[in-house]
């Protein structure tokens, strides 16, 4: 049976050599028992929401010998933090909590697909097929059809099912350039709506093969399978949290027995991309960390002056990246010459607040990493920004009622005459010289849940015996994909 992680037993990261290897489900499981005790004694790092920051004056968790250190590092020694890069000035427990961390992390270096695949045969897509893919998606695409496509001949399947299939790229590979007969499956009707005309334009009378459906497809006779994780915010887990019978978390009978939830905080923080904080600047990282601080007292006003909205548990998320979208279309010049119209709004079904969340959840590897179009967006100028060094505090107040102003309108809500903007801003900005160090501490554990949540999947694997054949590894380029792992599983049938 060929499990766990190609041909070596143990693995190395930045940090040096892991002693955990997951070529067996009793490896594995020790893994995860190592994880879960490290875990363990952070979890309100790992439960917190970043939002409520000041409110719950979140930094008091940590240990005060780290905070007072990391506040006084440059910006881009944070940044390294979640890849588990140290300094040599920081306490010894600091650096150990970072460097064990690091250790427990699977590691994301893109494995030999020829050595792990043998019969590989990857090629480039070609221009037709390439059409509406940015760079992230047509290196995902061309490696992940080619280990399909293989996967697929090595156990003679006559059909592939592409299960959570967007606007159909992958498929029409699949289907086009490899010569496969492809179903693809995604719940939203939008993508099937893309899915169908874009196999249109390519190819008439391949397009019946790009049909979507709403169920997933239970199939006895399915022969292999490959899975690429992500959006872990949005798997259900068992627990009071859920009432389904069948949970993406946890899925082993290990992972059940030892009784360890995550909760929906910490798998919005398994999103969190070491890659992505170590490929940001001194510029966007300062501009982030002063975003979260004007989005942390932001959640001050409403917990002040709406506290019926904080009740209603409200939501941004990702309707808040549609509606900034929407609003992108109309930013003509900077907003420090034009200010953005206010959407309207409409109750949702309750009658009550519009389906919209202030406590923007930390779905996949950017949304916490605001770029300057975010910025813009919430109504603050990226050239007045701490983009450049050393914003005076007086014009820090102003971006932050911009911000709050804009949030309020986001959530349908008019601004009461008597909220003191200067009196929130002025209780927080003592303050703000923590998010950097504490929020980076946090991202550092997302790649530990990450792992946490893949060895899950890969135990309830190597759980089915010797009936199954499986291996997880590396497949993308982690600087263009962050979410590179792949689990890759086949039956053993008999032979007839």
């Amino acid at each position: 049976m060929i499990i766990g992680s190609p041909s070596q037993s143990s693995v190395t990261t930045m940090s040096g050599t892991c002693k955990y290897s997951c070529d067996t489900a009793t490896d594995t499981l020790r893994w995860i028992n190592a994880i879960i005790d490290f875990l363990r004694p952070y979890a309100f790092l790992i439960h917190s929401h970043v939002v409520n920051f000041f409110k719950d004056r979140q930094w008091e968790a940590v240990d005060k010998e780290w905070m007072d250190c990391l506040r006084k590092d440059p910006v881009e020694n944070l940044l390294l933090i979640p890849s588990g890069v140290v300094q040599d000035h920081w306490p010894v427990s600091l650096k150990d909590f970072v460097l064990n961390l690091r250790s427990l992390v699977f590691p994301r270096e893109p494995a030999d697909l020829h050595m792990s695949l043998p019969d590989l045969h990857m090629v480039s897509v070609n221009s037709v097929l390439a059409q509406g893919m940015n760079m992230k998606k047509k290196h995902e695409v061309e490696v992940l059809s080619a280990i399909v496509s293989s996967i697929a001949d090595s156990v003679r399947a006559h059909t592939i099912v592409d299960v959570g299939a967007g606007q159909g790229y992958l498929a029409q590979v699949l289907s086009f350039q490899y010569q496969h007969s492809v179903i693809a499956i995604d719940a939203s009707s939008h993508h099937g709506r893309v899915t169908d005309a874009r196999a249109e334009r390519i190819k008439k009378h391949y397009a019946a093969q790009m049909r979507k459906s709403k169920a997933f497809l239970e199939c006895k006779e399915a022969k292999a399978v490959v899975s690429i994780g992500c959006c872990y915010n949005l798997l259900s887990e068992e627990g009071a949290d859920n009432i389904e019978t069948h949970c993406g978390f946890p899925m082993s009978s290990g992972v059940k027995s030892v009784g360890f939830p995550l909760g929906k905080s910490s798998r919005d923080l398994a999103c969190q991309s070491a890659e992505r904080w170590r490929s940001l600047g001194k510029d966007d990282g300062l501009h982030n960390f002063e975003l979260h601080s004007f989005r942390a007292a932001f959640q001050l006003v409403l917990s002040k002056y709406y506290p019926e909205v904080m009740e209603t548990s409200p939501s941004i998320g990702r309707q808040g990246k549609a509606l900034r979208r929407r609003q992108q279309r109309k930013v003509e010049a900077p907003l420090h010459h034009k200010e953005v119209a206010c959407p309207h709004f409409h109750p949702n079904q309750k009658g009550s607040f519009p389906n919209i969340d202030p406590n923007e959840p930390e779905t996949d590897e950017t949304s916490l990493l605001a770029t300057d179009k975010d910025a813009l967006l919430n109504g603050i100028s990226s050239c007045e920004s701490t983009r450049c060094e050393g914003p005076k505090s007086v014009d820090k107040y102003k971006h932050f009622e911009k911000f709050t102003r804009s949030g309020l309108c986001r959530l349908g809500l008019k601004p009461l005459e008597r909220i003191n903007f200067h009196e929130i801003w002025k209780e927080a900005e003592p303050f703000t010289e923590f998010i950097g160090p504490y929020w980076s501490l946090r991202a550092a554990l997302g790649p530990l849940l990450e792992t946490f949540l893949l060895l899950d999947r890969l135990l309830f694997l190597q759980e089915q015996g010797h009936s199954v054949e499986v291996m997880m590894i590396p497949i993308f380029d982690p600087e263009v994909s962050p979410r590179n792992v792949a689990i890759i599983a086949r039956k053993n049938l008999p032979q007839i």
